[in-house]
């Protein structure tokens, strides 16, 4: 005797599972390796199949049916009592990044619910609505994936949501923010001269010859101590930086000495004599003024380059400091042009710095893996990008001057 399948009221065979409710909707029935029962809901039968295949390549994925009402924001729980190896000033940072961002709002989507175009649409809002920068959303970005791959280890979501969002938010929006111009010759020649012949920076001039003439990171350069400095064999020392960040609104801001992150980072960087001239003279400077270290960071101390009150410098202060000299220079330049066009100085900060440094190497012709060593890349890609960008300007002016040659030798056979 057969026996008589369900049928919805359009007279279609129900599979196992099966159910047209009273109201004319559809649901599936399924136990999952516990026991347990689940259930799904749609509309339309060929909705409800739809999500039963879902639930098909779940369950042979291993994805896990309990999950899915986890949040974003619960499993950023889990990631904060798991992560481990990570410098203080770091984690403090991606927390911050976190809360400050995600957790408010779109932390609270759930896993199950998340797709690509929504992480995508999140960013682009901080982006265009909320005016962060790239750099930014670069630290978000960095939490967020590591929290959706613990998700896609655990078996709750079966891809990462955040692959390739950030890059593709900078190719959308075109940025350019994270690629910091060199100064010209001219540009350093005009700042150099203005440090050197402006009595109220002179005090700021040590710290910027030293940086652009070594091309060291910032926190490289505020945590240096008299000790890293060898007089003598006219080198100096690179084994820690200092970094300045924040403990969260109830603690405040504070510095912490860490060791460079790769190895490549521990360096000896030979000592150019305008470098050894410009060390001199801030210790020349501190003794005239009574000026001298009383900072101590995690057992460090001694520290070359300190504000009048005894403290460590820190990025944002020499970031003002240099708006400031920018600032001045331009104008004082502008009041003696009489009103000609003139080269001035453009906006740039301290990496710029390192950035220069890094191109007047090139130009010099300076070996690609000496550059690498001086700066203390990790990787010799970023040292030829680098080189790469600095060569296609000389490129430039060298078929600008072979063209003026050029000319210059037609013009003669002319006259």
């Amino acid at each position: 005797m057969a026996i008589e399948r369900r049928k919805d009221n359009k007279k279609r065979v129900l599979k196992e599972g099966e159910y047209q409710r009273s109201n004319g909707t559809f649901e599936f029935e399924w136990r999952d390796k516990t026991g347990k029962r689940h259930s799904v809901y749609a509309k339309t039968l060929n909705e409800l199949r739809e999500k039963e295949l879902d639930v098909l390549r779940d369950t042979l994925d291993g994805i896990s049916a309990n999950t899915k009402n986890l949040t974003i924001n619960d499993l950023y729980a889990k990631w904060k009592k798991l992560k481990k190896g990570l410098k203080e000033n770091t984690f403090s940072s991606y927390k911050y990044s976190y809360e400050q961002f995600v957790q408010p709002e779109f932390g609270k989507i759930k896993l199950n619910d998340l797709k690509r175009t929504d992480v995508r649409a999140f960013y682009n809002y901080l982006a265009d609505e909320r005016h962060i920068k790239v750099n930014s959303i670069d630290c978000i970005h960095t939490v967020l994936h590591q929290v959706l791959g613990m998700a896609v280890e655990d078996d709750i979501i079966r891809y990462n949501p955040a692959d390739n969002a950030l890059k593709e938010l900078k190719r959308a929006h075109n940025s350019g923010e994270g690629k910091r111009r060199a100064l010209t010759l001219e540009e350093q020649r005009i700042f150099e001269d203005f440090l050197a012949s402006t009595p109220r920076y002179a005090h700021w001039q040590p710290i910027f010859t030293v940086m652009l003439w070594t091309g060291m990171r910032v926190g490289e350069l505020t945590g240096l101590r008299w000790e890293d400095v060898d007089f003598e064999e006219n080198t100096i020392s690179v084994n820690h930086t200092l970094v300045y960040f924040s403990r969260g609104k109830q603690n405040g801001c504070t510095f912490a000495v860490n060791t460079p992150k790769t190895e490549a980072g521990k360096r000896t960087i030979p000592m150019l004599p305008k470098v050894k001239e410009a060390f001199l003279k801030e210790k020349a400077y501190q003794e005239e003024v009574g000026i001298c270290c009383k900072a101590e960071v995690d057992g460090f101390s001694d520290f070359i380059f300190v504000n009048r009150f005894g403290n460590v410098q820190n990025q944002s202060t020499l970031n003002k400091a240099l708006k400031r000299i920018i600032r001045d220079c331009n104008y004082e330049l502008l009041d003696k042009s009489g009103g000609k066009e003139i080269i001035t100085l453009p906006n740039f900060s301290n990496h710029s710095l390192r950035h220069t440094f890094t191109t007047r190497m090139c130009e010099a012709g300076v070996n690609i893996k000496a550059m690498q060593d001086i700066l203390g890349h990790a990787d010799v890609e970023t040292t030829l990008g680098i080189y790469a960008d600095a060569t296609k300007e000389l490129k430039s002016k060298a078929m600008i001057s072979f063209e003026e040659y050029f000319n210059s030798l037609t013009d003669d056979k002319t006259v």
